[in-house]
């Protein structure tokens, strides 16, 4: 399946993909995608319901975040090796854990917006990885059992405050607006390895990152098993598994950062496409 949640920021409400590509809404048989709905059991609940005879949702209309209330929206850092040598920093001996702040998650086409005070505003087009039974100390050959599903991220991050102001990686990645997930969560039975998915970014229509999940550092099993020695997972808990190499820092001879008034597109195969306007800050007192 191809799960979604459809309308107005904070207002969103369950949806399903159908086969011809349109959205159906999912609301007269559950409250949302989140929490026990991402389930094994809420999965093939909604698994068994006919698509066609749900309702056809407009046209046009705007797609959410393709999870509701995620209680923790982990990250992984450099994760491709390629990736930390443009970062100037050593591969990983083990999965870097860091966090970006809930409010920070938008829309798969919402608007990134630039901090106030930031200069180095950058892009990073990643695997997500969907909780569904809660993990705790698993192992790794069962670690894709309490995988609910898929979907993109652009882990979208402020390098001078996640560089250089006290070290804190949190602190440039946190924004709010530098969290786009969706469009869907593909369920784990639509992505039998997900070590096999390309990866790509554009920014303006030029092509910046290219790249596969193959060649990553730690395998999702590894990373949910690794992750869950630190911290429960619960359904709907998000994991962001590291982008390729082809981040704006890392671009020679010189870096380039994300301007207001471009655009980003990036996806995942077979698990659709973002698309955001890149916008400046609100002026103080003024909302976005």
């Amino acid at each position: 399946m191809k799960l979604l949640r459809y309308g107005a920021p904070g207002a969103e409400k369950p949806g399903l993909l159908d086969a011809d590509g349109r959205i159906r809404d999912l609301s007269a048989h559950v409250v949302d995608l989140a929490n026990e709905a991402l389930l094994p059991a809420g999965l093939a609940a909604l698994s068994a319901i006919d698509a066609r005879s749900l309702p056809l949702v407009p046209a046009g209309t705007r797609i959410g975040p393709c999870v509701g209330h995620v209680g923790k929206l982990v990250c992984i850092g450099l994760n491709y090796s390629d990736h930390a040598k443009e970062s100037n920093m050593p591969i990983p001996t083990e999965p870097v854990v860091f966090f970006k702040a809930t409010s920070a998650i938008v829309g798969p086409d919402d608007p990134v917006e630039i901090p106030r005070g930031a200069s180095k505003v950058d892009w990073e087009v990643e695997l997500g990885v969907v909780i569904g039974a809660p993990a705790r100390y698993v192992g790794v050959e069962r670690a894709l059992e309490h995988v609910a599903g898929y979907c993109v991220v652009n882990d979208v991050s402020e390098r001078a405050f996640q560089l250089e102001r006290g070290g804190q990686w949190d602190k440039g990645k946190g924004c709010d607006t530098f969290g786009p997930i969706g469009p869907w969560l593909v369920t784990r039975d639509e992505i039998p390895d997900p070590q096999s998915l390309d990866l790509w970014l554009e920014v303006d229509g030029r092509r910046f990152q290219n790249g596969n999940t193959r060649t990553m550092i730690f395998d999702v099993a590894t990373i949910v098993s690794y992750v869950s020695q630190f911290m429960s997972l619960q359904p709907g808990d998000i994991i962001s598994t590291g982008t390729p190499p082809g981040v704006g820092m890392g671009q020679r001879p010189d870096p380039v950062y994300l301007r207001a008034g471009q655009t980003m597109r990036q996806g995942v195969q077979g698990l659709g496409v973002q698309c955001q306007r890149v916008l400046a800050c609100a002026p103080a007192g003024q909302a976005r």
